[in-house]
């Protein structure tokens, strides 16, 4: 329903255009009925056609021999897309023992499964939905082994088991047991041969096809990670299982991808790493050979549609990387922008968290019907959004920057993400916030943001026990994020920048835990943070601080009135260091008082020639991690019975507003 005078203006706005629209038509209609042109214009007279300018070729790179991670498995896979939407795919693995026990049987997750039905794990916690995108009607596909050898010949499709380790789920297919003939020592490798089939899809979450669109990720039979003893505090060493759920993401352990890609001569192909030679086209077909080492995944994207576009770039901490864009036609005349926040993502990025090490960073811009595949980070692949705005907003630079970020906490860093997911996901949107605020001006408003976490939890708890994506995303993505703010709030900008730069340089290809970036903390800072751990990041903990109550008694003292007031203020939540109290007086007096927080309350008592008026906790909004603020604040005089009426109206209308905003 439009207000009255929305209507108003809304009714001269149509009349205006109706005007307009009238005249436009009477000088169109005497333009073309007056004028002595002709209809047609001779052939002689038209300007020659200009010739499309035919797209750059790829760059073709060597690998480099700098080994950064201890490299666990090496994949050697042929992948054909045939069909549109069918992956017919060989895959040679060498996987080398990194533990010291044997072993007599290996895991591959079979990530594509997810999508095989509505009885999924992934299916049945998602709902159909993930990130506002909904399962397509009939958009279900699959993974199919039909074949896995050892070297010898031997076969091991009996020898293979589906498991469900966290739910127990019989329909989930997402992780398989593969009995080995002959156990593996620790140090020694394997080579397992296999031929697979995927059938991708509808694009819904991360992979499938949108017409010509093709987004292969997590698309081929993918070797779980081992974690030997010391690796994210492992007391006795072992294989780390899980399946593919609704809110979690991925986890795996470096290592070495040789793929050649085969698809129709039309397309184009964006992956992981860099093209080892020219795409050759024979027979109808155009094939890839890409390259990439020191990394835990591999994905690809294909489309006949994709513009393509390619500049070198280098700065103090990236010594030389080409970004290439893949563009969805509707964002051609964007590349700028595109450019602009890649560079600006790994210039800043690299400085604040060391070099980046890889020689490409491709982003692919998905069409619009393939949003379901924007918005993801892959090891040197990040996709936008889908092209569905050809003037989007700074949507556009956000979620650039944002799956850059992650080619540290995901990518190099490599954190569990089943189990940790807020060592990858806060630390991102962190380093986002900084980059967007830096570049583009864009101050991120937080009390909404904490007031949004109406359901912390535990950041240690497993991706797959939150109740829903909506308290996954406030508890990993915001909270965490808040977790950050508020160590940098306590020590600074720049001890906060040598923490995080310490931890990633320290943790590079190393899968670190939350421990291990308390105690960076705790050797920066040369101070214990078991405190705000405990309560923060393995607990649920918020802070909450209230002014209770104020009492003013006026009192004479040598023939004048003065005025005994008390505040009290009440630690409701966590702890929280140095919580700042303002206290105003009715004759414009202000009083700035700082709490430890550390007690559940403080009375100040004061006297003055004048009656306080109210007090406020907090009033600069600095603790980041308080969600509860409606309490801050407190005026003089109100009876409790008022106070507590008018407190719980307008709490329940800002819960409203911010569920609404809440994704």
């Amino acid at each position: 329903m439009i207000p009255r005078r929305a209507k108003s203006w809304l009714t001269a706005s149509l009349a205006l255009c109706v005007l307009a629209g009238g005249i436009w038509i009477t000088l169109g209609y005497n333009r073309s009925t007056h004028s002595e042109l002709p209809v047609l214009a001779p052939e002689s007279g038209k300007p020659k056609a200009i010739a499309p300018t035919p797209a750059p070729p790829e760059s073709v790179q060597t690998p480099t021999a700098e080994v950064y991670s201890n490299r666990v498995v090496e994949y050697h896979m042929d992948v054909k897309l045939v069909e549109g939407n069918v992956l017919e795919g060989t895959q040679t693995i060498t996987w080398t023992h990194p533990g010291k026990k044997t072993v007599s049987e290996l895991y591959f997750h079979m990530y594509p499964n997810a999508f095989s039905s509505a009885d999924t794990t992934f299916m049945k916690e998602s709902g159909g939905k993930l990130r506002g995108d909904v399962m397509p009607t009939n958009g279900y596909g699959s993974m199919n082994i039909t074949e896995m050898k050892t070297e010898d010949g031997l076969s091991l499709l009996h020898r293979m088991q589906y498991v469900q380790p966290d739910d127990g789920n019989i329909k989930d297919t997402t992780l398989i047991k593969v009995r080995l003939p002959k156990p593996v020592k620790g140090g020694e490798s394997i080579t397992l041969h296999t031929r697979f089939e995927v059938n991708l899809p509808k694009i819904f979450a991360r992979m499938g096809t949108a017409d010509h669109f093709v987004m292969a990720g997590q698309w081929f039979p993918k070797i779980s990670a081992y974690e030997p003893v010391g690796r994210r505090g492992r007391a006795t060493e072992g294989w780390n299982l899980h399946q593919y759920h609704g809110n979690s993401e991925f986890y795996a352990d470096f290592g070495i991808y040789s793929v050649r890609i085969r698809v129709p001569e039309t397309y184009k192909v964006a992956a992981t790493g860099f093209p080892t030679q020219q795409a050759v086209v024979k027979n109808g077909e155009k094939v890839y050979q890409f390259y990439a080492d020191d990394v835990h995944d591999f994905a690809w994207a294909a489309s006949p549609d994709f513009v393509y576009a390619e500049e070198p770039f280098s700065a103090p901490n990236v010594p030389g990387v080409r970004i290439k864009l893949y563009l969805d036609p509707a964002h051609q005349d964007l590349k700028e922008r595109y450019f602009y926040a890649a560079k600006a993502a790994l210039a800043n990025y690299s400085k604040w968290f060391g070099p980046y090490p890889y020689a490409t960073l491709s982003i692919v811009v998905p069409p619009k019907a393939g949003n379901g595949a924007g918005g993801m980070e892959y090891p040197t692949l990040v996709t936008a959004f889908g092209a569905d705005d050809t003037t989007p907003g700074y949507d556009l630079e956000r979620t650039v920057v944002h799956e850059i970020g992650h080619q540290y906490f995901y990518g190099m860093v490599a954190s569990n993400e089943f189990e940790e997911a807020w060592l990858d996901e806060g630390f991102t949107s962190y380093a986002e916030d900084k980059l967007m605020e830096q570049e583009y001006g864009l101050i991120p408003n937080l009390p909404v943001q904490s007031g949004l976490i109406t359901s912390p939890s535990s950041l240690t708890q497993e991706s797959w026990k939150f109740d829903s994506q909506n308290e996954y995303a406030a508890n990993v993505y915001t909270r965490g994020k808040l977790v950050l703010l508020g160590i940098e709030h306590q020590v600074g900008a720049k001890k906060m920048e040598r923490i995080l730069s310490t931890y990633v340089k320290k943790y590079r290809f190393k899968h670190p835990t939350s421990a291990d970036f308390q105690n960076v903390v705790e050797q920066v800072t040369r101070t214990s943070w078991s405190d705000y751990f405990d309560q923060y990041v393995y607990s649920n903990g918020m802070a909450d601080f209230a002014v209770e109550k104020i009492r003013v008694t006026p009192v004479q003292k040598d023939g004048q009135t003065l005025y005994e007031s008390s505040v009290t203020i009440a630690k409701k939540g966590s702890d929280y260091n140095a919580v700042p109290i303002r206290i105003a007086f009715e004759d414009g007096h202000i009083l700035t008082k700082q709490w430890n927080g550390k007690e559940d309350r403080i009375t100040y008592k004061l006297t003055h020639t004048s009656p306080v008026s109210w007090a406020m906790t907090d009033p600069l909004y600095s603790i980041v991690l308080e969600n509860r603020h409606m309490n801050n604040f407190l005026k003089s005089g109100l009876d409790e019975q008022t106070k507590s009426r008018w407190s719980m109206s307008v709490t329940k209308l800002i819960e409203a507003i911010f569920g609404g905003l809440s994704w």
